[in-house]
């Protein structure tokens, strides 16, 4: 696992039904403490929606997995207390934190989002990578 989370990129780019999700991670050296085994990462997200129908950001489900194979799933309501509606052409932009117990990891997952007719589906988060700087895999 290690090897394949050094090799995975600290940004990624999805869409799908018409929902472009991009990511980029930065790990947060004033937020860290690595003699306490904790090391913080921002990533920032950028929501657009390509399609012609206005859409609903309802939920989200994390997979957060760390160097030591440790999987969190984080899950609950909206994005940054927000369930934004994106128009066609419209884009939502947030960043959040994550903290892990190693100097590397991942994350992926998924947006619950509604459509303007109340149909409700999920877009995909490619999995991008969470990597300290000087990380010696």
């Amino acid at each position: 696992m290690p090897g394949l989370l050094s090799g995975l990129a600290p940004l990624s780019d999805a869409v799908t039904n018409d929902i472009r999700v991009e990511v980029l991670s930065l790990y947060s050296a004033e937020n860290s403490q690595p003699l306490q085994d904790t090391w913080v990462f921002q990533y920032t997200v950028r929501i657009t929606n390509q399609g012609s129908a206005t859409v609903q950001l309802i939920s989200r489900h994390w997979y957060i997995t760390d160097a030591l194979e440790h999987v969190e799933e984080v899950s609950g309501p909206g994005v940054v207390g927000e369930q934004p509606v994106l128009r066609p052409g419209q884009s939502f932009k947030y960043s959040s934190w994550c903290p892990l117990k190693t100097p590397m990891g991942m994350m992926y997952g998924t947006y619950r989002m509604s459509d303007d007719e109340g149909a409700e589906f999920d877009i995909q988060i490619a999995p991008f990578g969470l990597k300290a700087p000087y990380t010696i895999n």
